[in-house]
């Protein structure tokens, strides 16, 4: 517990610190952090025997990661695309040497660890990005806070006992709950945006960021691993500790495109 304290204490200041400096700072970071989940995602598909052959999936990532930094975000889609096919056609072609749940986890390794990462830039980039993205970090902390504040006193009903034995829905409620107080405050200290498009989107995104935690605890018992590395001291890897973001960047961010909140 207590490197767990110590490492949140270090880690939630810098990148609070960094996604306020944003430009290269952020990119640099998110650019770091995807190369990490991206290691991790991998060492979890080797556990599962989902992976054969990681490197074109690091040499194709890494380049994608190169556009991205340079700024020729217009190439990314193609490139998506572009890695869809490869994937897609490896399959066709070593049927049935490969099977397709190995094929559409190399798909992934491109989208979850790697371009669902880029979303913090992309959240900063936008008109109030900075108030946006800190929304985000209080969901998904917040979030967390309660559902396990919540859990531990009146939870009784399993959530997905298979995937989480320890997540109840009581706890998921309260972690809920907290989303709509903060989101409240988030209003009201910003008054950006609609109250109303403010708690929906607070609600969806507190859903969401449970969900990704669900998810990646899913990959883990599948590969029958405990954690997805080791890198950050009580919390395990990079993806145990941002599981829940991958999830909710993407959601706000086209939320404020789409002008849900206002």
């Amino acid at each position: 517990m207590t490197k767990r304290i110590i490492s949140a204490l270090i880690g939630a200041p810098l990148l609070l610190i960094v996604t306020w400096l944003g430009g290269w700072y952020l990119s640099i970071l998110v650019v770091i952090l995807a190369l990490l989940g991206l290691r991790e995602f991998l060492y979890i598909g080797r556990k599962a025997g989902f992976i054969i052959r990681q490197w074109p999936m690091v040499v194709f990532c890494t380049i994608w990661l190169i556009v991205f930094v340079s700024g020729l975000k217009e190439w990314l889609l193609p490139l998506g695309v572009v890695w869809l096919m490869l994937t897609l056609g490896s399959y066709a072609l070593r049927y049935p040497n490969v099977s397709l749940e190995k094929v559409a986890y190399s798909f992934l390794a491109l989208i979850y660890p790697v371009f669902m990462f880029t979303f913090l830039e992309s959240l900063r980039g936008l008109p109030d990005g900075l108030y946006w993205c800190f929304f985000v970090f209080a969901m998904v902390w917040l979030t967390d806070t309660g559902a396990f504040f919540v859990g531990i006193t009146l939870g009784k009903h399993k959530l997905v006992p298979k995937v989480s034995p320890n997540k109840s829905v009581e706890g998921a409620i309260g972690g809920l709950a907290m989303a709509l107080i903060s989101g409240l405050a988030f209003w009201l200290i910003t008054d950006i945006g609609s109250l109303p498009g403010i708690l929906v989107l607070s609600l969806l995104t507190s859903m969401v960021s449970q969900i990704g935690d669900l998810f990646e605890s899913a990959l883990k018992r599948t590969a029958g691993v405990k954690d997805s590395g080791k890198l950050i001291p009580g919390h395990g890897g990079i993806l145990d500790r941002f599981d829940s973001f991958l999830f909710a960047l993407p959601l706000v961010y086209y939320a404020i495109q789409l002008g849900i909140v206002y």
